[in-house]
């Protein structure tokens, strides 16, 4: 499980750094027609095609992952401060407000998150540009996928002040705020770390279900989401199966977190 591990986190930098680096990589940009090579065969020239618009497959796949990877992290990183910020509130001051705050994660936790998701995506503009797309939709996944971890830092930071060691430090006359920095936040750090773990692809197969819904990232930008929507045709899968390959990578990389979190639950 350790070399395990030490893979799957060196395959994510990999792939990540590909990615960011995609005009050293890829072999055209993401936009480029080539017109008169529509649907092209893997070749030297298009190792993984074109799409219906003469667009090199292998170009759009790795600009796409420089959106997943990088802006996912961004929004697990966004949802899991609110996430911390939330539980230890609740956890930590309890009575009315902690009861309060967390009547309103049960209540998060209560709503299907994805249909929510999908509901609050809706109700805004749909024709926006490509990077304002972006920035909706991966902001839009930090503020509402907080609700499960917020729960799990709540349980973790109740359990950590009616511990005897957060008892002494109060019996000392330690400082309540200074109590919960230097005592409890230090405690917590596994926790927070499995849950940015947990939200980075939970975020990156959500991405790829909005845009393949079409509320996600807009065209021409590419998405490993608006890639996997030419899956729809299952007719060309067996003629053409190099099409399966942003599922296969997105497979792959979902499995790759999982395996370094599988590591660092048993490191610790």
């Amino acid at each position: 499980m350790k070399v395990q591990g030490k893979i799957a986190a060196l395959g994510i930098l990999g792939l990540m750094a590909v990615c960011i680096g995609a005009q050293l990589f890829a072999p055209a940009d993401y936009a480029t027609q080539f017109r008169e090579a529509p649907n092209a065969a893997p070749s030297l020239k298009f190792p993984l095609g074109t799409d219906d618009l003469g667009r090199d497959r292998l170009s759009r796949m790795l600009y796409g992952g420089r959106v997943s990877l990088l802006l996912a992290p961004a929004a697990a990183l966004l949802s899991t401060c609110l996430a911390a910020a939330v539980g230890t509130v609740a956890g930590y001051f309890g009575g009315i407000t902690g009861r309060v705050i967390v009547g309103i994660i049960d209540l998060f936790l209560s709503l299907p998150w994805f249909f929510l998701l999908i509901t609050v995506r809706a109700m805004l503009p749909l024709d926006v540009a490509p990077m304002i797309s972006v920035t909706v939709t991966f902001t839009l996944l930090g503020l509402l996928g907080w609700a499960a971890s917020a729960r799990i830092i709540y349980a973790g930071v109740h359990a950590l002040r009616t511990s005897g060691f957060i008892t002494t430090a109060r019996a000392c006359g330690c400082a309540r705020w200074r109590t919960l920095m230097v005592h409890i936040a230090p405690n917590l750090k596994s926790t927070l770390w499995a849950q940015f773990l947990i939200s980075i692809p939970a975020f990156i197969l959500a991405e790829a279900n909005l845009t393949m819904l079409g509320l996600g990232v807009a065209e021409p930008l590419p998405s490993w989401g608006s890639l996997l929507k030419e899956l729809e045709n299952y007719d060309n899968l067996s003629a053409q199966p190099w099409r399966l390959a942003p599922l296969v990578l997105l497979m792959l990389v979902v499995w790759a977190f999982q395996a370094v979190l599988s590591h660092d639950e048993v490191m610790a």
